[in-house]
């Protein structure tokens, strides 16, 4: 039951931190103007998210809103939390980005990308 009742406060705090973006010099941020970041290993239009345990830890998920316009969707992912996703393709911020502006994710390991409009 306990374990029940935190996935579901989980899963509310990472919807109430769902945040429209918006462009800032050529790539998309959140609201707060927090860099996003998309992930080669996921396929665009799959659904799904190829970055999960210790991965989204470091790249946590730009969290959906309630409702979406194209080119943006919604993916669930495995933890049944709704990701945004652009072009199909699932969406992050990074960790090391200490402050808005930031792009330390940029070409990452050659498989993260910012994301420009």
């Amino acid at each position: 039951m306990k374990n029940a009742l935190a996935i579901a406060a989980l899963l509310l705090a990472a919807q109430a931190q769902a945040q429209d973006l918006k462009t800032t010099g050529g790539v998309l941020a959140t609201a707060s103007g927090m860099t996003v970041y998309t992930f080669d290993k996921d396929v665009a239009g799959s659904g799904k998210s190829a970055c999960a345990g210790p991965c989204i830890q470091n790249w946590p998920a730009v969290a959906a809103p309630e409702k979406v316009a194209e080119p943006y969707s919604v993916i669930t992912r495995d933890d049944g939390s709704k990701q945004l996703a652009y072009k199909g393709k699932p969406l992050y911020t990074f960790v090391k980005d200490a402050k808005a502006g930031d792009r330390a994710g940029d070409n990452f390991k050659d498989v993260w990308h910012v994301v420009k409009d």
